[in-house]
């Protein structure tokens, strides 16, 4: 359990509790021990210093890290000591974030058919020059796919449902696919499109 433990996602938050990054627990245990964040209670929105959190006792059925002398809880969020700026981050371009941005939904017809049978469309084709970036991509089904072919949206006299741009980044494009419910203290819903998870 440990090794999986220390992969889980923390969320970040600056000075003026913002969420500004997802780290592992295991990095996030390193910028605690290094005083470069606190951890936040999401009960009670109490910081705690490494000195502090170390010393409590995990509660019933909550996650925690055997060490040597003592169990350390797993911490869920944390806020950044020095950083006060949001940080902008670039979403890379990856299969798995295509689909968080287009809800796993065809951007043809709407139809959510499962990730096995959606596609990732050239809206501007490869043959005509179209590139492989986030506003030229956009999920089709296989259906909606074989109809537009080889050619433009509008050459197969198809729409679009939205146009593809650039996502802005959110938790969701660094985390897993799990949501923690603490999170949800921090954070809109706008940010979500991931299933909840409740760590307690």
């Amino acid at each position: 359990m440990g090794a999986s433990v220390l992969q889980r996602p923390t969320l970040v938050l600056n000075r003026h509790w913002q969420p500004v990054h997802v780290a592992t627990v295991a990095r996030s245990l390193v910028l605690l021990w290094n005083e470069a964040a606190f951890v936040v209670d999401p009960e009670d929105y109490r910081l705690y210093s490494w000195a502090d959190w170390a010393k409590l006792t995990p509660r019933d059925g909550e996650l925690f890290i055997r060490t040597v002398k003592f169990r350390l809880r797993v911490p869920e969020v944390l806020t950044l000591a020095h950083h006060d700026r949001p940080r902008h981050n670039a979403v890379t371009f990856s299969r798995r974030n295509l689909f968080k941005r287009d809800h796993t939904t065809c951007q043809y017809c709407g139809c959510r058919p499962g990730t096995e049978e959606l596609t990732i469309d050239h809206v501007i084709p490869r043959s005509q020059g179209g590139q492989t970036t986030w506003e030229n991509c956009a999920l089709a089904c296989v259906s909606c796919n074989a109809k537009k072919a080889n050619r433009t949206p509008e050459q197969a006299n198809m729409k679009l449902r939205k146009v593809p741009i650039r996502p802005a980044w959110k938790p969701l494009y660094d985390a897993s696919t799990v949501r923690i419910a603490s999170w949800s203290r921090f954070l809109s819903d706008a940010y979500w499109n991931v299933p909840l998870e409740d760590a307690h």
